[in-house]
């Protein structure tokens, strides 16, 4: 997203373009994301490879085929996330050009997904399992704002609050410019 800054008298001659993406990539609030995400992964492996397989072996039929299911699922959820959150930290990082972003960016499948508590039978999943699905549905939904704000190509006007000092000055260039004349 790219903001067009303009003065109290709406005219664009000193507008000031802010890249929403350019400024968030190099903020502290992305890497905190960064991380967050990061921890996210970690925690899902480390709860799918130990507490989780033990608790999935103890499900019977139709919920452990649903376990299996949803864990799929939140893993290529969490795949796609942390594909995305490692190209915007190659571009913060210099370490790719825009352009190669862009490219990589068009793989991600950052759809918006239904949420599997409707499902018959999500309630009988493990609670680790649920509240794991739960956090990557608050990371992917923050990371679709965040990509949604980042490339859509409409620009947003917003005025700036109104400069009295530089007002006048202009009010006095144009009048003395005039008169000069």
């Amino acid at each position: 997203m790219t903001m067009e800054l303009h003065g109290s008298d709406g005219r664009a001659g000193n507008a000031i373009t802010v890249s929403f993406g350019e400024r968030f990539q190099a903020s502290a609030q992305f890497d905190q994301v960064f991380k967050e995400g990061m921890l996210l992964v970690e925690t899902t492996a480390a709860y799918l490879d130990g507490p989780g397989r033990r608790e999935a072996k103890a499900l019977k039929p139709p919920a452990s085929i649903l376990y299996a299911t949803e864990s799929m699922r939140l893993t290529t959820r969490l795949l796609d996330l942390a594909s995305w959150l490692l190209v915007r930290r190659a571009l913060k990082e210099g370490e790719i050009t825009s352009e190669e972003a862009r490219r990589k960016r068009q793989r991600l499948k950052l759809k918006s997904i239904g949420r599997p508590s409707h499902i018959a039978g999500f309630a009988d999943l493990p609670e680790g399992l649920r509240a794991l699905i739960e956090e990557s549905f608050k990371l992917h939904d923050r990371v679709v704002q965040l990509d949604k704000a980042m490339h859509d190509p409409e620009t947003n006007v917003v005025p700036i609050a109104a400069n009295p000092v530089a007002e006048q000055m202009s009010r006095l260039a144009r009048a003395f410019g005039s008169k000069a004349g």
